[in-house]
């Protein structure tokens, strides 16, 4: 955990019907003080909708190199560059370069975040999807977050049912195309 992070514990129960993703887990989360909140959720989020084997956080802010999220395989193969909030052109063109697939996840408003990246030379950015949230829906749960949290997250149809500590949101994901 880097010096000055403050730590967050998710007990995690996921029913994504869309993937057939069935899980129970702790996940922690380590936010360092140049993190908002709004990153903090959309990161464990981004999580929670891309679980599959592999997946893990990366070592933040130490490890400017890799994304908020990946995936590895057994063999330490990247097989997912997950990354979350704006990331530049450039980060986009590293991780789609180094990763079999490469995705987005943003607590900010998707049309600021596509136009920075119009006309930029971003390899097989045809594959790359923008996922965001309706306006409101993370802040709302970021006003639930604690330091140990319980989250319940149900996936179906691309809507999204959470409850965070006892406060009950959904939202859609929207999905945009950043070519």
């Amino acid at each position: 955990m880097a010096a000055g992070a403050t730590m967050y514990v998710f007990e995690i129960e996921l029913a994504d019907t869309d993937r057939g993703v069935y899980e129970q887990f702790t996940l922690r989360a380590a936010r360092h003080p140049s993190e908002t909140d709004a990153y903090l959720v959309t990161r464990v989020l981004a999580y929670c909708l891309e679980f599959e084997d592999g997946i893990t956080f990366s070592d933040g802010i130490s490890t400017t190199a890799d994304p908020a999220v990946l995936v590895r395989d057994l063999s330490g193969k990247l097989l997912a560059w997950i990354e979350v909030g704006a990331p530049d052109a450039a980060r986009l063109h590293t991780g789609s370069k180094a990763a079999e697939r490469t995705t987005i996840y943003t607590h900010r408003d998707p049309t600021r975040v596509l136009a920075q990246w119009t006309g930029a030379k971003i390899h097989r950015a045809e594959e790359i999807v923008l996922h965001s949230f309706e306006p409101g829906f993370i802040d709302s749960a970021v006003g639930a977050i604690e330091r140990r949290n319980a989250l319940t997250l149900t996936v179906t149809e691309r809507q999204l049912y959470l409850e965070l500590n006892g406060l009950h949101l959904s939202s859609a994901v929207h999905d945009h195309p950043i070519s």
